[in-house]
């Protein structure tokens, strides 16, 4: 263990997985090294809210089979694949078909796999946990992504909430495809006797996507409904209807930035995403009320296979010996009721 006084992180379990926790000030997270590499919980102790989706102890068999709707998932490389294939700088990838009714390849190969703590600890006033996956040839991964490089998340959590760090390094000898996203899974109530009637939802959208019947953009742009304009603008009810929705992203201050309050207690959750992350996804359990998936991707979904320009598709090829940054942050604040 590693603690002062106002910051510490240590080792201990979670309902008898292996954890890494920290805490600095009001706030709490604790991190599953090998379910995923999942940042699993993010607590405010004073006031007793859980901002993140957490597995309960009868529902961790249930988190480990699908581990894509609690916590901090991350996704690599993200959402769909049309076919399980596509094919980017002359080389073919083939991803096994694990949505069968549609034919896709869906969310990677990183979320589901012990990831490897290389560090953690506190200094005065913050904690922090680093992971990485190393990926060469001796990597299960590998052999559907047959390039060798580092993967390396870092958190951090101190008064200004959790701080997210992304880097991934190609450490083989030819370009490599880039493509990231988290599938955050956020509780609606955050409050434990709150109502998800009291909560507002701002996402910093600019176009929606149209998607076939695969789930996979067609290309096109949608007009956004009254709802979905509200969302966008001075908030709206986070399960006015069914959402698995992808958007362009739009920049407020620099990041991309989706906010949720609790009006009653006036209370805000905030999450600012890296502008490297171009694409909004969102997904709300078919409109139930308790949690709903805001997600930060690099990439539109299905991109290599889109036909769209890289610019616009957000499709990042990484030089030999180059890496991909991006860093995210959730904090919450007091707003007026």
């Amino acid at each position: 263990m590693a603690a002062n006084d106002n910051a510490k992180a240590w080792e201990a379990d979670y309902y008898g997985e292996r954890a890494v926790w920290l805490k600095a000030g009001r706030y709490e997270a604790a991190l599953l090294p090998d379910t995923g590499g999942n940042l699993i919980a993010l607590r405010d102790t004073e006031h007793g809210l859980r901002f993140l989706h957490e597995p309960g102890a009868e529902e961790l068999e249930a988190f480990k089979n699908r581990p894509v709707i609690h916590g901090i998932p991350v996704l690599f490389p993200p959402n769909r694949f049309e076919d399980g294939t596509f094919t980017l700088g002359g080389k073919t990838y083939k991803f096994p078909v694990n949505e069968t009714q549609r034919n896709n390849h869906l969310h990677g190969f990183l979320y589901d796999i012990p990831w490897n703590v290389t560090g953690f600890g506190a200094a005065e006033e913050s904690s922090f946990v680093e992971i990485e996956q190393n990926v060469d040839e001796a990597h299960p991964v590998y052999s559907h992504f047959p390039h060798r490089f580092r993967f390396r998340i870092r958190y951090t959590l101190s008064e200004q909430g959790l701080h997210q760090a992304v880097e991934v390094t190609n450490e083989g000898g030819e370009p490599m495809p880039c493509m990231v996203a988290f599938h955050t899974s956020v509780n609606a109530p955050f409050a434990p006797d709150g109502s998800a009637d009291d909560y507002k939802l701002k996402l910093s959208i600019g176009n929606r996507w149209e998607m076939n019947d695969r789930m996979l953009p067609t290309g096109n742009f949608q007009p956004l409904t009254r709802d979905e304009e509200l969302m966008a603008s001075t908030g709206v009810y986070p399960f006015f209807g069914s959402m698995d929705n992808h958007y362009t992203a739009v920049p407020v201050n620099g990041v991309h930035l989706m906010t949720l309050t609790d009006t009653k207690l006036g209370i805000r959750l905030v999450y600012e995403a890296d502008p490297a992350y171009k694409q909004w996804m969102i997904w709300n359990n078919n409109a139930t009320p308790g949690f709903f998936c805001p997600e930060p991707q690099s990439m539109l979904v299905n991109a290599p296979n889109s036909g769209l320009p890289p610019e616009q598709t957000g499709i990042v090829m990484l030089a030999p010996g180059a890496a991909w940054r991006a860093e995210c942050r959730l904090y919450s604040e007091t707003v007026g009721k």
